[in-house]
């Protein structure tokens, strides 16, 4: 995802993703957004990832503390509302459209209520919705994934690669995540494993 990142760096409006939204690319906040959602990415997969940690939860309970209201904020503030907007323009037309702007939703509204959970001390429930979160925070990665294997398998045309990642970039992240919670609910996954995952 750095490299992806540092495509964009400085601030290039004509190299990789973007040369196929030309089209939209003046469209008021478009760029904003598309800049505030690509940057940030840098912040929320190392932020999301320290959450998991037992050790660093153990012994760097500040770090945790840090990290996470990093995450969330990024997350909230952010990524999820810029990655909403970008959905309304996404590749692909309604069928993707509709995809990526309830991803944007699904993934402010978990982390909103990780963060409620926290301050309610329900660290049980904060865990389950900051696993939903990170589910589809991964769904950066796992969309490009699925479109290597998309393209490599079935040589689809451009457009319905978009159409089906859309979903598939966080869907099967998000039943995994329920699975895993699921699982861990029912004393199949003992506490310190999930701690680690």
């Amino acid at each position: 995802m750095l490299i992806i990142t540092l495509q964009y760096i400085p601030y290039n409006t004509d190299v990789a993703f973007l040369r196929i939204k030309q089209d939209v690319i003046d469209i008021p906040f478009y760029k904003i957004t598309f800049f505030t959602h690509v940057y940030t990415a840098m912040f929320v997969l190392p932020a999301g990832l320290t959450q998991f940690s037992a050790y660093i939860r153990k012994h760097y309970a500040e770090l945790h503390r840090i990290t996470g209201w990093i995450y969330a904020f990024t997350v909230v503030i952010l990524a999820g509302p810029s990655g909403f907007y970008m959905g309304v323009y996404a590749n692909g037309g309604m069928i993707s459209q509709i995809a990526f702007c309830i991803l944007a939703l699904l993934w402010i509204f978990f982390t909103a209520m990780a963060i409620v959970r926290a301050k309610q001390n329900n660290f049980k429930s904060h865990r389950e919705y900051l696993i939903r979160s990170f589910a589809l925070t991964l769904s950066a990665i796992t969309l490009r994934a699925w479109k290597y294997i998309l393209v490599f398998l079935f040589e689809p045309r451009p457009m319905d690669v978009y159409q089906f990642v859309a979903w598939l970039g966080w869907i099967p992240n998000l039943i995994i995540a329920e699975f895993l919670i699921h699982r861990f609910n029912n004393g199949h996954i003992p506490d310190n494993k999930l701690k680690k995952l």
